[in-house]
């Protein structure tokens, strides 16, 4: 009985081996490469695949999904022979399982030496000033020739990013004096600007306060003539509608003359003609009313104030 049941037994797990070499659950975004005798046969997708036990066997397993692979830092010559070295990141996913399987070896291997082929050829034509600028046309550049090259592999290359590009330690000492000197430039072009742009307008600033203060004085000018006018045209039109003769005219004056005399400057006087004529009929007037207390003021000989001569009596 016990050589029954040891058979029974290994019946039992040959079954039970046999089961689970049969069914196959395959994960979502992920193939399978089935080989049957050595032979390519099929590829299982996601999901439950029921295969030949013994007879089918599982090649690979290969993840559908997009792939980020960053690669080391290449040493890449540029046109102007110098050395840079250049980090990059590829972005892949797989789309044939069967010639990422059979058309190439090691699909990742590949990838990075016809990466590095690639930066060599593109950088090779460009100086530094130019690599240090043109990483999107890089990018495009290498994708392009990536992605022709890759299609045959069934890879195809999403994006190809440069994460750095690190040129040698004295370039990059006189990279950042250039630019400490351009900014220095630019910051005394900028200092300079605000200082002549404050001088104009501190100067237009003046300009128009001397143009408004001159207005301003002009216009009052022209006030005050016009008010002096108005008063000597209400005057000289008071005295016409009065009908003033020489005689009120000299006593006016007469008044007047004590005034004219303040002051020690007054040395010189100027008479007019008139005055004599006019200072005869006041006289001969101021007669006819008989004697006054006293005759009147007159200019004094010593040119300062006036003075009061007696008016002989009537006969």
């Amino acid at each position: 009985m016990e050589p029954i049941i040891i058979v029974l037994i290994i019946l039992v797990v040959l079954v039970f081996i046999a089961l689970i070499k049969t069914i196959q659950v395959i994960p979502q975004a992920s193939a399978a490469i089935v080989e049957r005798f050595g032979r390519y046969t099929r590829t299982l997708n996601a999901g439950l695949n029921i295969v030949v036990p013994f007879i089918d066997s599982i090649r690979n397993r290969i993840d559908l999904r997009e792939q980020v692979v960053p690669f080391p830092p290449q040493p890449v010559i540029t046109q102007d022979n110098l050395v840079v070295n250049i980090d990059t990141v590829i972005y892949y996913q797989v789309t044939d399982a069967r010639a990422a399987t059979y058309e190439v070896a090691s699909y990742i291997q590949a990838i990075e030496q016809l990466t590095v082929t690639t930066l060599r050829n593109i950088i090779g034509g460009m100086d530094l000033e130019r690599t240090l600028t043109s990483r999107e046309e890089i990018n495009a550049a290498l994708r392009g020739v990536l992605d022709e090259a890759t299609g045959k592999w069934g890879i195809r290359v999403n994006r190809v990013e440069l994460k750095a590009i690190e040129p040698p330690t004295s370039i990059q000492d006189s990279m950042e004096k250039q630019m400490r000197a351009d900014r220095d430039k630019r910051a005394a072009i900028l200092t300079a600007e605000g200082i002549r742009q404050s001088a104009i307008l501190t100067a237009e600033g003046e300009k128009q306060s001397a143009i408004l203060k001159a207005e301003g004085e002009a216009k009052a000018a022209a006030l005050r003539a016009e008010g002096e006018a108005q008063a000597i045209r209400t005057v000289f039109e008071s005295i016409h509608a009065g009908d003033a003769d020489q005689k009120l005219l000299a006593y006016q004056y007469l008044q007047m003359l004590p005034k004219i005399a303040e002051g020690d400057a007054n040395k010189l006087w100027i008479v007019p003609s008139e005055i004599g004529d006019a200072l005869k009929g006041l006289s001969g007037a101021m007669g006819n009313f008989g004697p006054m207390g006293g005759g009147p003021s007159v200019p004094s000989p010593t040119g300062k104030g006036t003075e009061r001569r007696e008016q002989p009596p009537l006969d």
